[in-house]
This record gives structure tokens, C-alpha cells and sequence, in this order.
């Protein structure tokens, strides 16, 4: 799979089982995202990147892994961009726009949807993403609850 060359370096899509984890862990840390990802837990962050369907990286003119950008998709209707992360000598330089036209290069008919870390929240409306006020997280551990019992449920929808 090759990739599309910018400055000095490359946005290719690639198979999350290829890439090495202590390569992918350090672009974690060093963008600033592994603070609000399990990157202690080499076991689940390697889960993370070989499960996802969708992984395109950059890689600098010497190979060196700078940039990853980690989603799930149908490639039809929609991807569901869960990380976007680059070393922080390479931020501000075009890599993360140039991941995100990688990535949609992949899905060209699925919406991107993501949950913006606070510290990039201005960065994503810059380069065309729409504001979405109604996504909702369960967070693991977290129950379930009733918010109505199903008799009142059913007075709601059967009046």
C-alpha cells in the first residue's frame, strides 16, 4: 500500500497488526493523546490499533512512524475516527489534515464522526467538521438504568 507523498513524509493505510507497538506508543505519548488513553496497558492499546479497520499512519523521509489515525468503518456510511494523533514536533505541520484526507480517502461516501479531545475541539471546525451536539458515551463499568418503568413507557407510547 503506498502512499501519498507530502514535504518529507507519507500518509499510507496499513494493516494495525504490522505496526509495532512501542512505535505506535511513543506517537501516542508524544502528541499528548496517550493522557487520555490506556497507553500503560501495552495489552489493550495493542487490542486497540490490531482491531481497528481503518489505520492510516505518516511516516517521515527515515521510516519513522509521526502519525496515526485510528477508526472504525463500514466504508459506506460512516467512520468513526477514534484516534487522530501526531508526535508533537510534527503538530501544526499538515500531517493530521493530511491523515484525515487519507482516511477519507479510504470511505469517500462515510461521514467522519469523532470525539474531539478538549485541547484540539478548535482545530477540527478549521478544517470543515460540523459541531454535533447529541453524542452520548457509556463509559466501561458504567450500567445501564431504567430512566422509566415499562408501564410508564407504555403510556408514553400507547396513550
Amino acid at each position: 500500500m503506498s502512499g501519498k507523498t507530502e514535504r518529507d513524509w507519507k500518509t499510507e493505510r496499513v494493516d494495525g497488526r504490522d505496526l509495532g507497538l512501542d512505535e505506535v506508543l511513543e506517537v501516542y505519548r508524544s502528541s499528548g493523546l496517550g493522557e487520555r488513553r490506556p497507553a500503560g496497558d501495552r495489552e489493550r492499546m495493542a487490542t486497540m490499533v490490531r482491531e481497528a479497520n481503518l489505520v492510516v499512519v505518516a511516516r517521515d523521509a527515515d521510516g519513522a512512524l509521526i502519525g496515526i489515525a485510528r477508526s472504525l468503518s463500514d466504508f459506506s456510511y460512516v467512520t468513526y475516527l477514534s484516534d487522530l494523533a501526531v508526535v508533537h514536533g510534527h503538530q501544526r505541520s499538515g500531517v493530521g489534515l493530511a491523515l484525515l484526507e487519507a482516511t477519507r480517502r479510504q470511505a469517500p461516501d462515510a461521514k467522519i464522526v469523532l470525539l474531539s479531545a478538549p485541547a484540539a475541539s478548535g482545530y477540527y471546525p478549521r478544517i470543515g467538521f460540523t459541531r454535533h451536539d447529541s453524542a452520548w458515551v457509556l463509559n466501561p463499568g458504567q450500567p445501564l438504568t431504567a430512566s422509566r418503568t415499562a408501564a410508564e413507557e407504555d403510556a408514553v407510547t400507547h396513550p
